[in-house]
């Protein structure tokens, strides 16, 4: 890699308000922000709106829409569309 040019890659922590959560990992992102983590280390952390932890898809809230029974709903009220 060329010298001077790229960002420094170290480690951070990403932290989820709304689900409590808060996970170790390296990345270029920087914060002014520190947080001690358990390993007894100081490191910057950066406050994320929404991870795995609060995501609907990976905690299993999500709904799924009937699109189906929307659509048949839709024809019996206006009828299938170009018939007369």
């Amino acid at each position: 890699m060329k010298p001077g040019i790229h960002p420094s890659y170290g480690p951070v922590v990403f932290r989820d308000r709304a689900a409590n959560y808060a996970f170790l990992t390296r990345s270029t992102m920087t914060s002014e922000k520190t947080i001690d983590w358990e390993d007894g280390n100081t490191y910057p952390v950066v406050d994320v709106e929404i991870s795995n932890a609060s995501h609907p898809f990976y905690t299993g809230t999500a709904r799924v829409l009937d699109t189906a029974g929307r659509v048949e709903r839709f024809e019996r009220r206006f009828g299938r569309r170009g018939a007369k």
